[in-house]
């Protein structure tokens, strides 16, 4: 279902709490995902906001491939919640990340 590994969104998610400090490597690092990675993330991102239901994730996927006009980094980054609609699309996802968050901390 998913094409970006857990480990990839929970690394996001922990960069993008660690703020300004962080802001250039996560750029980078979202610039550096594949396609699909890119795609998947922001559907997940927007399963977390609302934007979609769990069940019409593939439609997210979909219309994040269609609809990306600015480069994924610069529009998730944009997102002034983006760490907490990741870990609620997540979540609405049934996607358990407890384990790896655990390399985090």
């Amino acid at each position: 279902m998913l094409e970006i590994s857990p480990e990839k969104v929970v690394h996001v998610i922990y960069q993008f709490r660690e703020g300004n400090a962080a802001d250039e490597e996560l750029h980078a690092f979202i610039d550096g995902l594949n396609d699909d990675e890119k795609a998947h993330l922001t559907a997940i991102a927007w399963v977390g906001r609302g934007a979609f239901e769990p069940e019409d994730y593939q439609t997210a996927v979909e219309t994040a491939y269609t609809e990306a006009t600015i480069p994924t980094d610069q529009y998730l980054m944009g997102m002034p919640h983006l760490a907490e609609n990741l870990e609620a699309g997540l979540e609405a996802l049934g996607i358990d990340v407890s384990e790896v968050e655990s390399d985090f901390l």
